[in-house]
């Protein structure tokens, strides 16, 4: 199947309607996307910031990108004017200079805040300690040109499911307590966990977004 085949059925069996289908185009060539694009799918993710500009550029221009990898605060400018959604917000720093890049382009950006949830040292992220600490101060309250729509979280890299099941849970668990301390009545919505290898259990766990590459596009074709 091609991918605008392997993306239909997705959203037809796989996916519940209310969970938003992000399709990871990194490192695969413009023609698969806008085969996916023709298709009427218009929800990417890519995590490097140059090859998302470079694809920004030459596709349409109503397809909602999503920015899912590590993010550094200066490369934000590249994809502060159209980006749709930031998934990997893990430090108040990080938010400072994208709210101050959304005040050039006068508009609202929005951002997920990334929770380190997996047992690997490697994966980034908050701990929910971190997050308490920003959100309650004042500096956090003078940002108005980002909007925090909710969590991600990335499990550990295992076979045992038992372990990725606990890690969704827990994103869960701070999804909600930030939601009550913090958000009780905004646009804060969304948990963002689940990959081409654990998207069934984070969809059971609650996940509002998955990022699904390879069971869409093939296997990655890595860029040197």
């Amino acid at each position: 199947m091609g991918v605008s085949e392997n993306i239909k059925h997705f959203l037809s069996n796989e996916i519940p309607s209310n969970v938003k289908l992000v399709a990871v185009s990194k490192t695969k060539p413009i023609d698969a996307i806008r085969e996916a694009y023709q298709s009427g799918y218009k929800i990417f993710g890519e995590n490097k910031v140059q090859e998302l500009a470079d694809k920004y550029n030459e596709l349409p221009k109503d397809i909602e990108w999503h920015m899912i990898g590590h993010m550094q605060s200066n490369k934000v400018k590249y994809i502060a004017p159209f980006v749709s959604l930031i998934h990997g917000i893990d430090s108040f720093k990080l938010l400072s200079v994208i709210n101050k890049e959304g005040e050039k382009n006068n508009r609202k950006i929005n951002c997920l805040l990334q929770f380190h949830i997996a047992k690997e040292e490697t994966k980034f992220g908050l701990s929910i300690e971190e997050a308490k600490e920003f959100l309650q101060s004042e500096e956090f309250k003078k940002l108005n040109n980002i909007t925090i729509c909710g969590v991600m979280g990335m499990a550990t890299y295992t076979e045992n499911e038992e372990a990725i099941r606990s890690e969704f849970k827990e994103l869960v668990y701070i999804f909600n307590e930030l939601k009550n301390t913090f958000f009780p009545v905004s646009d804060f919505k969304e948990i963002s966990m689940g990959m081409s290898g654990d998207y069934k259990i984070a969809i059971e766990e609650g996940a509002t977004m998955v990022r699904i590459g390879s069971l869409l596009f093939g296997a990655r074709n890595y860029i040197k």
